[in-house]
């Protein structure tokens, strides 16, 4: 099942799409549902999806700590699929949850040919970074 267009319009990094756009790409999503409990993702591990949360919570864990909750509307994956390298964080479902995934070989192609999505994204990375740096002094 697709990702609900309306769902990847709380996204900033989509929200400047236009409804065309919105639609294409939401086609593309794939539904995956997880059990309370479950791990979506794992730190260390190859990435290959970007997600959008629809439904439920899930924990983000970097080395362990506790630090964040995802709900609705919220995303992530997009930092291992940029550098193809190992996932950052651990992400576990916290309650059922529903996300919709992207692959890397979809997901590439799209922020290549939509500078505004490009140019979203380059912000949240550069935002996690001064957030991570904060945390290290």
């Amino acid at each position: 099942m697709a990702a609900p267009p309306e769902l990847l319009k709380r996204v900033p990094l989509f929200s400047d799409l236009h409804p065309k756009e919105l639609d294409s790409l939401a086609g593309s999503f794939k539904e995956r549902r997880f059990d309370e409990g479950d791990t979506v993702a794992t730190e260390g591990s190859g990435g290959i999806g970007f997600f959008v949360i629809g439904d439920g919570e899930a924990g983000v864990t970097v080395h362990g700590t506790q630090r964040a909750t995802l709900g609705p509307g919220d995303y992530f994956g997009e930092v291992a699929l940029i550098d193809e390298g190992a996932r950052s964080a651990s992400i576990v479902a916290n309650t059922p949850l529903t996300a919709y995934g992207l692959t890397a070989w979809e997901f590439r192609p799209f922020v290549e040919s939509n500078g505004k999505v490009a140019w979203k994204l380059l912000q949240t990375l550069a935002k996690r970074l001064r957030a991570a740096e904060q945390r290290e002094t």
